[in-house]
């Protein structure tokens, strides 16, 4: 594995979103000296939190899956993810509800789903549903250290016995075909392959392999964090201060002052020098290029993932036919994929994921509110409508939503809403996300693993990427990991030959984190 060679003293990371975070705990578990610059009254970035009425709002990811991955970075300072995060696992983990009316309750547990699988569709099914989750445990096996994992240099590095077993698996194939071997039911192969859709490329397209995310959240299990996902990173920086960190909020970086193909120091928009022996930029993949004053050369312009519509709703009531997590699913599938991904078109009969925190946390509503987080899946701006098409699309399309969920028994949410926030592409642009999108670049073939924007830079040795843009990808499991393999390209893995017993807590800026501050996506 290459490194940043020579003086790696003391490293300043750019961003403290899960990506960054979980970077600056690997590099001060292995000695470094760590700043983290922030722009940003407090940490979080996509994982964000907004104050609205009472209403406690995360602005980004509200399924936590693989919480060991957090673990990991909290372990490299000696500290525990429990001492900072209180975790619920849910049961179950999701409830899938379809367009017949039926619906299918998701655990995680074996026996919990294969019984319930038995109940919603037959002992065929059921059996097809053990072998299709013994079939995920082993491809997981089979990806994690070798392919999710791991820092690639070279294509080359695919070879390797991993890959033969990845093959003997059909992990090459296509998904839908694959999950189509074990269950017959097409309600319940939704529910094994919509999490596609994070990757950014449809079932009938994607590479088996990406169904190691389906086993994170149907096999691993689906865990909420007290006080929301911001609880998280909150949770990491405050590890991170422990750590020795300085951490310093309201912070934005200007650019990078570079000499003799190292970057010397990071100046922020404030006028202040910070010098540097390293630096990391967890920041978006085009802030970040920005800062570097270039993007690598690649022979196909980078493909981005669809984006999303998030209304995020206060209520004064909730309905008893909604679990934690609930997907919607609409009618249509096939088409809704071309749509997202091909024609740029809202979806003609959407499929939804509706989280509802307040059904594990009250606390995150005034007493008597519930919390609803309706995620809609739309084109993002190089494929659908662009960022300013939304300021007239998005009031429209809100109330389309609020509609369809009455349609689908949600009587009266247009009446219960008390408070209430919507995030379109123009937000998602307005906040520096590239195509519009919060899920950035998709996870083609010619962009994952050693083809996706790799974390070293070519021409600044000291110099390295982490989060969803890079490798190895989107989503919170995958961003962990990113931060800790941009620290491995600092430190080369090693590991502290003891951890401090009573830290020293870090310097923070003259702008506390207040709780609740304002952190958007």
């Amino acid at each position: 594995m290459r490194t940043v060679p020579g003086p790696t003293g003391h490293v300043v990371v750019v961003g403290a979103g899960l990506s960054g975070l979980a970077c600056a705990l690997h590099l001060l578990g292995a000695g470094r000296r760590v700043t983290v610059v922030e722009r940003e009254a407090g940490p979080g970035g996509r994982a964000g939190r907004v104050r609205l009425g009472g209403y406690e709002i995360d602005t980004g990811p509200t399924v936590l899956t693989m919480p060991h991955l957090a673990d990991e970075a909290f372990a490299a300072v000696g500290d525990r993810l429990d001492r900072h995060v209180g975790l619920t696992p849910l049961h179950p983990a999701y409830r899938a509800a379809f367009a017949d009316g039926s619906s299918l309750d998701v655990h995680t547990d074996a026996e919990a789903m294969e019984a319930e699988v038995r109940r919603f569709a037959g002992p065929v099914e059921a059996a097809g549903y053990r072998a299709l989750r013994d079939w995920l445990t082993l491809l997981y096996r089979a990806q994690m250290r070798r392919f999710i994992d791991a820092n690639f240099d070279s294509p080359l590095q695919l070879l390797h016995p991993d890959l033969a077993r990845l093959a003997a698996l059909g992990g090459f194939g296509r998904l839908d075909r694959r999950i189509g071997r074990f269950l017959r039911d097409p309600r319940l192969r939704r529910v094994f392959t919509f999490q596609a859709l994070y990757a950014g490329v449809a079932p009938a397209r994607a590479l088996a392999a990406y169904a190691v995310i389906a086993y994170m959240d149907t096999v691993a299990g689906v865990w909420f964090p007290k006080g929301g996902m911001h609880a998280l990173p909150r949770g990491m920086a405050a590890a991170a201060a422990d750590a020795g960190a300085e951490l310093r909020w309201s912070a934005e970086v200007s650019d990078l002052e570079c000499a003799a193909g190292r970057v010397r120091a990071v100046r922020l928009v404030s006028g202040e020098r910070i010098a540097c022996d390293a630096v990391v930029l967890s920041c978006e993949l085009a802030a970040a290029h920005r800062l570097l004053g270039r993007a690598p050369r690649r022979p196909v312009r980078l493909r981005h993932a669809p984006s999303a519509v998030v209304l995020h709703a206060g209520c004064d009531r909730t309905w008893p036919g909604l679990a934690h997590h609930t997907l919607s699913f609409g009618a249509a599938w096939e088409d809704t994929f071309d749509e997202l991904t091909r024609t740029g078109r809202l979806m003609s009969d959407p499929s939804l994921l509706i989280t509802r925190p307040t059904a594990h946390d009250p606390a995150l509503a005034p007493p008597g509110g519930h919390l609803h987080y309706v995620l809609a899946p739309c084109p993002n701006t190089d494929v659908g409508p662009g960022a300013a098409a939304w300021r007239d699309l998005g009031p429209r399309y809100r109330d389309s939503l609020v509609a369809e969920l009455e349609r689908r028994g949600l009587t009266g949410f247009a009446g219960s809403v008390r408070e209430e926030l919507l995030v379109t592409p123009l937000d998602w642009t307005a906040g520096g996300h590239a195509a519009g999108t919060p899920f950035s670049v998709a996870h083609t073939f010619a962009q994952t693993g050693p083809f996706r924007p790799r974390n070293l830079v070519r021409g600044l040795e000291n110099a390295v990427l982490a989060g969803c843009g890079t490798t190895p990808g989107v989503g919170v499991p995958t961003v962990l990991v990113s931060g800790k393999l941009a620290a491995a390209r600092i430190t080369g893995g090693a590991r502290p030959l003891t951890h401090r017993a009573a830290p020293l807590r870090a310097r923070t800026a003259a702008v506390p984190l207040a709780e609740g501050a304002h952190d958007p996506a």
